[in-house]
């Protein structure tokens, strides 16, 4: 009789036909009980966590209702995505420069393409910042204009970002020249693809790869950090706020209004990002 007629096994070690070698044992299911016992205890925690921020009348929900949409915290809202989106792209344009003189066989611009890259980022970006907003007493003009007059708030918050986020892009950038095979480019290079057209065609689409992931975590602690430019007073939607309840004594629930705008714009960013990642992804395992 073959396997395919046999009967099902009525236990663990039913009996099996006369002629036939003795059934398998039964696969019982691994009980979990540990883990279903941590996810319920978790889930009570976060449930009660949940319960205790919503019903606590401390955090005052209603007046984060009230000023979520206010003209103000708009505003704010808008110079912090202004300020992240021009020094990310003035970052990774100066960076990818910077990657570029750092790949070079110049070993003078490998040299000070790693000095500026060492330089700041060992440097706190608040001290940079700090730094500039004082420039005016090392230089108390420049071309014949008063450094305070040249360089205000906003002036100082995108210069000193830019230069910090720089640093960082070019390491970025240099990783992921770096992580396409070099057999590639030498293939290309024996098919008579020129210089412009293998970066293009070979070099960009596979770092794009590497480069995509840091600089998306590059973007989301940006768009972050922007609120430390608040210190040199430019209003942003931290400083935005701090001005409602420097008025109003209402701290937490301002707080909370550009806490909540900081996780939606990071959330969509994170949304974007994900998309972009596979994108450049296709054709390979992940």
């Amino acid at each position: 009789m073959s396997s395919d007629t046999l009967p099902s096994p009525s236990g663990p070690l039913a009996e099996a036909p006369p002629g036939a070698g003795p059934a398998a044992p039964r696969i019982v299911p691994r009980r979990r009980t540990g883990q279903w016992a941590a996810a319920v205890v978790v889930l009570a925690l976060l449930a009660l966590a949940v319960n205790s921020v919503l019903r606590n009348d401390a955090f005052q929900w209603d007046v984060v209702a009230d000023y979520f949409t206010t003209a103000s915290v708009l505003r704010g809202l808008w110079l912090t995505l202004w300020l992240t989106a021009l020094v990310m792209t003035l970052g990774f344009v100066f960076g990818t420069l910077l990657a570029v003189m750092r790949l070079s066989a110049n070993p003078v611009l490998q040299a000070v393409s790693w000095g500026y890259v060492w330089l700041f980022r060992s440097v706190p970006i608040l001290v940079q910042l700090l730094f500039w907003f004082n420039i005016g007493a090392l230089y108390p003009r420049v071309l014949g204009v008063r450094t305070v007059d040249l360089f205000g708030p906003v002036t100082v918050a995108i210069i000193g970002l830019t230069l910090h986020e720089a640093a960082y892009a070019a390491e970025v950038v240099r990783g992921g020249i770096l992580s396409v095979d070099r057999g590639q480019v030498e293939a290309a290079q024996a098919l008579g693809l020129g210089r412009f057209r293998r970066w293009r065609r070979i070099v960009l689409p596979q770092a794009m790869r590497a480069i995509v992931p840091p600089a998306g975590n590059m973007l989301i602690g940006t768009l972050k950090g922007t609120s430390i430019v608040s210190i040199i007073a430019v209003q942003d939607l931290l400083y935005s706020v701090q001005l409602v309840y420097h008025r109003t004594y209402q701290v937490i629930p301002l707080l909370l209004v550009a806490t909540l705008w900081y996780i939606v714009v990071t959330s969509l960013l994170s949304v974007g990002q994900y998309y972009v990642e596979r994108h450049y992804a296709r054709g390979t395992r992940r």
